[in-house]
């Protein structure tokens, strides 16, 4: 691929990523300390990736990379290895977002309620309904976003009304709730309210004090680090949450289990799209191990954590690392149909098609993702990987398949 935003000829196709990297460096006349903190890294960081001791494997620093770089495809960094428009990775909005921004700015001065406050075992169950409707729901986004700034309301004046246990028990309904509003906020183009709800999250935990819901906190912090490709720090974070409940791994409650078990597979998750491999499968196995405890037919709520779980984050974990082959391979033992949470399930469809994607097979990538968008088109729509995708088979798909690409494409809200 021509580097056309530098108007120069195409690199020589023998150059490694990081070659790649330090070669579209220099022709922008950028050192490697401005470099590296425009995609939030050390310098050390990136010299390590121009030099070759360290592999790019995270697709949110290679687009952040690109976007830094000027080029318009992954391609021109990876030399083929992953093509992706990286301006198709764009966030969108929803019409949710206006309402819910004025319940979360405003809710920590209002006044109080004339509705008599609700207990907070009455909060807990409306948040695990709404976490629930969550993942049952083809329109996730549009059906919590409309529950959830009332919600929010609610909970603040659940927690205004009563202290001591009853308090604590309210905070942790909160956090709850809060990573719920950091999850439907995911992907969406409000990166201040995304934050805003995962710090407000944390310190509801906090105030909960009480090892699972801080554990939760430390599992949604650390999507959050690892959305803004800080892995590393992502896992470090993963593994604080374990060690807030590991003692208590051999009561066998079966949330204990879910929460460690969940926190185990965004671990593997985080390492694999850094490019360890070996780390990832530690996690995997320490997830699976964890699974085969839980109760016949426990689903963890909130994270969808259960017994077909690890075998799913398997899939992402092979996608993440570049090695569609084995994603693909453990996808083949993996019956959709029976993941309960749509989103999840979309997701798993997302990920087998990406691996497609991956090995040149557009027939096949294409019908996943169809698939995908069928099960809960805003699992897909919301998603910038899922665009991505998308916008990459309307664009390289030939013959019977372009129009169909095309068609779906836009379907999912890409200009054709």
């Amino acid at each position: 691929m021509t580097d056309v935003s530098q108007g120069l000829p195409e690199l020589p196709e023998e150059l490694t990523t990081g070659e790649r990297v330090r070669v579209l460096r220099e022709r922008r006349g950028l050192s490697r300390p401005v470099l590296a903190g425009l995609v939030g890294r050390s310098p050390d960081w990136l010299k390590k990736i121009e030099t070759g001791r360290r592999e790019l494997r995270s697709v949110t620093l290679l687009v952040r990379l690109a976007n830094a770089l000027r080029v318009d495809d992954l391609s021109v960094l990876t030399g083929g290895d992953l093509t992706l428009p990286v301006d198709a990775v764009g966030k969108l909005s929803h019409p949710c977002v206006p309402t819910l921004r004025t319940a979360l700015h405003g809710v920590s001065f209002t006044g109080p309620s004339t509705v008599e406050p609700c207990s907070a075992e009455v909060l807990k169950a409306r948040v695990e309904e709404a976490w629930r409707l969550w993942h049952r729901s083809t329109h996730q986004r549009t059906e919590v976003g409309a529950l959830l700034p009332d919600l929010v309301r609610d909970a603040h004046a659940c927690v205004r009304a009563h202290d001591g246990v009853e308090r604590r028990a309210a905070h942790a309904a909160t956090a709850d709730l809060y990573r719920l509003v950091q999850r439907l906020l995911a992907h969406i183009c409000e990166p201040e309210l995304y934050w805003l709800a995962l710090d407000r999250g944390r310190a509801h935990s906090e105030e909960a004090d009480h090892p699972v819901s801080l554990a939760l906190a430390a599992w949604s912090t650390a999507i959050g680090q690892r959305a803004t490709g800080f892995a590393e720090e992502a896992v470090r974070t993963d593994e604080a949450g374990m060690s807030l409940i590991r003692d208590q791994l051999e009561r066998g409650n079966a949330e204990i289990l879910g929460v460690y078990g969940a926190l185990n597979l965004q671990a593997a998750i985080s390492c694999g799209l850094d490019g360890r491999s070996g780390d990832a499968e530690r996690y995997l196995i320490a997830a699976d191990r964890t699974a085969s405890r839980l109760p016949a037919g426990y689903t963890h709520t909130p994270s969808a954590f259960d017994a077909s779980n690890v075998a799913i984050h398997g899939v992402s974990v092979g996608v993440g690392l570049l090695t569609p082959g084995e994603a693909l391979r453990r996808a083949e033992s993996i019956d959709p149909s029976s993941v309960g949470s749509l989103e999840r399930r979309s997701r798993l469809l997302l990920d087998i098609a990406a691996g497609h994607v991956q090995k040149r097979e557009p027939a096949a990538a294409l019908h996943y993702l169809g698939h995908a968008y069928r099960t809960t088109p805003e699992g897909v729509r919301y998603v910038p990987f899922a665009r991505g995708v998308a916008a990459e088979l309307a664009r390289s798909a030939t013959g019977p398949l372009k129009a169909e690409a095309v068609t779906l494409a836009e379907s999912i809200g890409m200009a054709a």
